[in-house]
């Protein structure tokens, strides 16, 4: 899966609801908020020899670890990404890789747009 498809369906899976719920729980947007300053810092601090690599590739790869560490299955789980709580107060009982992948979705959207 490419980069870019992979950021797009995490997106949709945990972007989108969780922007919901943020406007709605000032808890959950403290949190995403707190989630996507930690990814931009690993990005930007972290990971060496990277000024040539495009931010979405490194994105997807931190995803992908994500969901490596998380999961026996790892890359396996890559469709179908982490399960999102299914609605807006879900968020305000998500777990850290829930919030950390939404975190990726705010810190890509920032670097978009």
């Amino acid at each position: 899966m490419s980069a870019r498809r992979l950021l797009n369906r995490l997106h949709t899976t945990h972007g989108a609801p969780a922007r919901t719920a943020a406007a709605e729980f000032p808890l959950v947007s403290a949190a995403l908020d707190q989630h996507a300053a930690a990814v931009r810092d690993i990005l930007d601090m972290g990971i060496e020899n990277t000024s040539s690599v495009p931010a979405t590739v490194l994105l997807a790869g931190y995803v992908r670890g994500l969901l490596d560490h998380a999961s026996p299955a790892g890359a396996d789980t890559i469709p179908f990404v982490s399960t999102a709580p299914e609605d807006a107060h879900g968020w305000l009982n998500a777990d850290w890789l829930q919030l950390r992948l939404a975190g990726v979705c705010l810190h890509d959207a920032g670097r978009q747009g």
